[in-house]
């Protein structure tokens, strides 16, 4: 599934939203919190995303590119296993988001549209 927004926030800002954790419930409402082991992502920092609902994922960042702003992170709920690659463009007058996830076809229906409210909330200026 692939899922794309795009706004007014530069895309500096936008990478740095994503390169810290600890500023992804600020951006994405279904995130109430992040307990990470470090401050910003790099490859192979591991840590659990708590949902609004208080549902726990592990995660583990596989890949992160500071200079094209590219980033790749496995989550594990359970027995379900996904896999997103982020990547952020430079846009005239703002910034682009992508979102790229391989998992179940059942999860990533259920996963798309706050996946698409919180890529909207992540470049809005």
């Amino acid at each position: 599934m692939t899922l794309r927004a795009s706004g007014r926030a530069e895309p500096e800002d936008v990478w740095l939203r994503y390169a810290d954790p600890r500023r992804w419930p600020s951006w994405s409402p279904q995130i109430r919190a992040v307990h990470a082991d470090g401050e910003r992502i790099t490859a192979g920092m591991r840590g659990e995303v708590v949902s609004l609902l208080g549902v726990t994922a592990a995660f583990v960042v596989e890949s992160v590119d500071d200079e094209r702003w590219h980033w790749v992170w496995r989550v594990a709920v359970g027995p379900v296993r996904l896999r997103l690659c982020h990547r952020v463009l430079r846009r005239p007058g703002g910034s682009a988001t992508e979102l790229v996830v391989e998992g179940p076809a059942v999860v990533l229906a259920a996963y798309a549209a706050p996946a698409r409210w919180a890529l909207g909330r992540l470049v809005r200026g």
